[in-house]
């Protein structure tokens, strides 16, 4: 159980439930139902997120021994070999994963693993440290949309939203141990709000293609734009809130709507915000370290309802509250072992 727990606060694995919903609402951002190719891409991803955990605390094995030394590495829990070997065979195996999930999601996992890597070894401690993790998480959204679609220029602006959120938890973690300026945790607090304030006043995917026009060119427009998801099914389409409009006169109905979209994405904004602001807040008044600790861990937990806003931004309902519904098993494990 000793051992089994210090591979846990290694990997750190109540954060593992905030990668699911990276390649999920990059599928959903592409214009397309996860498929078992989108699995393929969570699992790649959870790989490369473990892989970059381990090598994290192998690089900063001597910074740890000093600054927390009951870390699994410099308490000797887990050897630092041992570390470095799950870095190597986790990279492997999420480039693997990714390779059976086509070459356009190779394509996207080869730069997210150098990135990873390069992030842990050289760029953490530089200027150029929060950028590359912004990099990364945005990239593995993406990843999400190449292995769905084989594309990724539709879910480039979650992707962008996503990257912004990382950016400024990043920010804020590189003085956990230490504390220090207030201005962090003010920004991650203003980041937070816009970003909020940008999923909920952004028209959703159905808003934002409502067709223009009268007559038969508006009746045909409508036609080609308001219609479900992709393969979605009669039943489907009921159990998520989709349902026909009727055409005018005695047209056959040939348009679609999910009523829920834009409440549900302001709800799951409202979330983010409400599970990101509270602990910045808070490292703001006071930028400690246990504050600003806890402010990381804050931001980290509000990247699962972040990204069940993407989802039901781009009308996926179904997928937003399966990726939300992660966020209280996060919790749970958090309870047990430490989220940053």
């Amino acid at each position: 159980m000793s051992r089994s727990r210090a591979w846990a606060e290694l990997l750190r694995l109540p954060a593992l439930f905030t990668v699911p919903g990276d390649a999920l609402s990059g599928a959903v951002a592409a214009g397309a139902r996860p498929t078992p190719r989108t699995l393929l891409a969570i699992g790649s991803s959870l790989c490369l997120y473990e892989a970059g955990m381990a090598l994290n605390d192998w690089a900063d094995r001597a910074e740890d021994a000093e600054e927390r030394p009951h870390r699994p590495l410099p308490s000797g829990r887990v050897h630092p070999a041992a570390a470095f070997t799950a870095a190597c065979a986790l990279t492997g195996a999420g480039l693997a994963l990714a390779g059976r999930a086509g070459r356009p999601a190779l394509t996207i996992a080869a730069p997210l693993a150098a990135t990873v890597w390069a992030y842990d070894l050289a760029l953490k401690h530089t200027p150029f440290g929060p950028a590359a993790m912004a990099t990364a998480r945005a990239l593995d959204l993406l990843l999400g949309a190449a292995a769905t679609t084989g594309h990724t220029r539709a879910a480039l602006p979650s992707a962008a939203l996503l990257g912004t959120h990382t950016l400024a938890v990043t920010v804020v973690s590189r003085q956990e141990t230490k504390g220090g300026s207030p201005l962090a945790p003010l920004a991650a607090l203003t980041t937070a709000a816009l970003l909020s304030r940008v999923l909920a006043h952004c028209p959703t995917h159905s808003e934002a293609d409502r067709p223009s026009g009268t007559g038969r060119e508006g009746a045909r427009r409508e036609a080609v734009v308001h219609r479900p998801p992709a393969s979605l099914t009669a039943t489907a389409a009921v159990a998520t809130g989709w349902h026909r409009r009727p055409g005018p006169g005695n047209a056959r109905p040939t348009t679609w709507a999910w009523p829920p979209a834009r409440a549900l994405t302001t709800a799951l904004a409202a979330t983010y915000a409400a599970t990101a602001a509270r602990p910045y807040f808070h490292a703001t008044l006071n930028p400690s370290p246990p504050l600003t600790q806890r402010a990381v861990g804050g931001g980290i937990r509000a990247t699962i309802p972040l990204q069940a806003a993407l989802s039901a931004r781009s009308g996926a309902g179904l997928t937003a509250l399966f990726i939300a519904g992660l966020a209280p098993l996060g919790r749970r494990f958090g309870r047990k072992v430490s989220i940053t």
